[in-house]
């Protein structure tokens, strides 16, 4: 999956995690949920390294589980700080966050699957139902296949996208 559907998670859990914070402190939430809703494909790297993707430490592994989504959390919230954010509300929201990439990432028609359950199982799970086609990796996405990947994601976390950023009322 391509990052743009991770991004719309990110964005509009910002939105329910700063409700009262200065316009400042929610530019430094939406990095924060961003970032937490794009780490777990670092793992990416692992091609480089000559990590075969069904590895552990492999594309959608380890860096895919609740558990690196919970270390994930606890680092955004040690983070956020530093910036003045409430530091519990964060962490919770960033892991919630991080766990969304690997659940988004069961619902996609390829690869291998996702470990979610790492480092106490090392299987892979798909959920039952997967609309959301499987990007390729890579410079693969500079391709008519990733172009039409990017575009359904569009099209699919719009609702997200629009929620984020829709204007909020001022009471009054």
């Amino acid at each position: 999956m391509p990052s743009i559907g991770h991004v719309a998670v990110g964005a509009a859990a910002r939105r329910l995690c700063g409700k009262d914070l200065s316009p400042k402190q929610l530019v430094c939430v939406l990095t924060l949920l961003s970032a937490a809703s794009l780490l777990p494909d670092a793992d990416g790297i692992a091609f480089r390294l000559g990590i075969p993707y069904g590895a552990p430490l492999g594309h959608r592994g380890a860096s895919h589980s609740l558990t690196a989504a919970a270390v994930i959390g606890l680092l955004a919230g040690l983070a956020g700080k530093t910036f003045g954010l409430p530091p519990r509300r964060v962490t919770l929201w960033a892991a919630a966050v991080a766990a969304s990439h690997g659940l988004l990432d069961t619902l996609t028609d390829g690869g291998l699957g996702v470990a979610l359950l790492w480092p106490f199982s090392q299987r892979r799970f798909f959920a039952p139902w997967r609309p959301i086609p499987v990007a390729p990796i890579g410079l693969g996405m500079i391709s008519r296949r990733g172009l039409e990947v990017l575009e359904f994601e569009l099209l699919f976390f719009s609702p997200l996208f629009l929620y984020a950023f829709w204007p909020r009322r001022r009471p009054g």
